[in-house]
């Protein structure tokens, strides 16, 4: 499964990379191969400076070896072996009208000593930030979101968009990150989901995902926007930071596996704003976004 699913990633990256370069029509992405000392390494690849985005990570990664200790109390196991696989990605556009995008799609397995696999379960998901809300959009991102996972099974899209809302929650800031998508971890075998059937599950999920942003992109990139769209963006995006430092498994988990760091905090946006004590404008389409962000929303009725 590990080589099945890894070979997939590599084939999904080389994908989503080419449909970004011709959305953006000038930039390309820089690709950086890199080893990780205790075992395993990467693919990274970086859009920076582009027409259409301002900077994007497409990262694929396959690492393994002894499980850190504090994985070890993570997973309440003691020493044991891991391999991890999975293609994280984060673009982030230079209109603010374009929504910042995020995706995941991940494989691990824990070994014993004699080298049996003792568990081992798939985990991703996607989610939109818009800077400006467009109702339409964060519709056809769901409505994608939904039609995968209903070829799976009816109850998904509902569980892992809630995991999603859940999951994406700046709690410090009482909002939620963006508007959602889905999100789902531990994907194990079970008597009604075999790992093939997880497998086919995520693979669809990922199959799905330029299908679910280039559109938003391709409708929003040349829209106008002004100096004070572009401060707002920079503000949200300080949000976003926040959410990746504090909270996001995937970065302390980059951290605590001695992951390449340059790979790890590519998710981070070049221009940012932290304004002390920001309040968007009474009756504005910033306030208008914020108070979206302050619970979740059913964009599917």
């Amino acid at each position: 499964m590990k080589d099945k699913f890894y070979s997939y990633i590599l084939n999904l990256q080389d994908q989503i990379c080419a449909a970004l370069e011709a959305q953006d029509g000038t930039a390309k992405f820089r690709e950086d191969l890199w080893d990780r000392p205790e075992g395993g390494g990467g693919r990274t690849r970086v859009i920076e400076n582009g027409a259409v985005f301002e900077k994007g990570g497409v990262n694929i990664s396959a690492v393994h070896g002894k499980l850190p200790d504090s994985m070890q109390k993570l997973f309440n196991v003691g020493e044991a072996d891991f391999f991890a696989c999975g293609l994280s990605l984060v673009i982030h556009p230079k209109n603010p009208m374009v929504p910042t995008v995020h995706a995941n799609w991940r494989y691990f397995e824990m070994y014993d000593a004699e080298g049996t696999v003792i568990n081992s379960w798939f985990g991703g998901g996607q989610d939109l930030t818009p800077y400006y809300l467009f109702d339409e959009d964060a519709v056809h991102f769901h409505t994608i979101c939904k039609e995968a996972c209903d070829k799976h099974n009816p109850t998904f899209y509902a569980k892992y968009k809630k995991q999603c809302d859940e999951y994406f929650w700046n709690a410090h800031r009482h909002e939620a990150r963006g508007i959602g998508g889905l999100f789902f971890d531990y994907l194990k075998e079970t008597p009604e989901m075999s790992m093939e059937a997880w497998y086919n599950f995520v693979t669809e999920v990922g199959n799905s995902f330029v299908e679910s942003y280039i559109p938003i992109v391709e409708k929003r990139k040349n829209l106008p926007s002004s100096d004070a769209n572009r401060k707002w963006q920079e503000v949200r995006r300080g949000r976003y930071v926040e959410f990746n430092l504090v909270h996001d498994k995937g970065t302390l988990f980059g951290l605590k596996t001695n992951g390449r760091i340059e790979s790890i905090l590519m998710s981070l946006p070049p221009h940012v704003q932290w304004i002390y004590d920001h309040h968007p404008e009474v009756g504005s389409e910033e306030e208008r976004l914020v108070q979206v962000l302050e619970r979740p929303v059913e964009w599917l009725k």
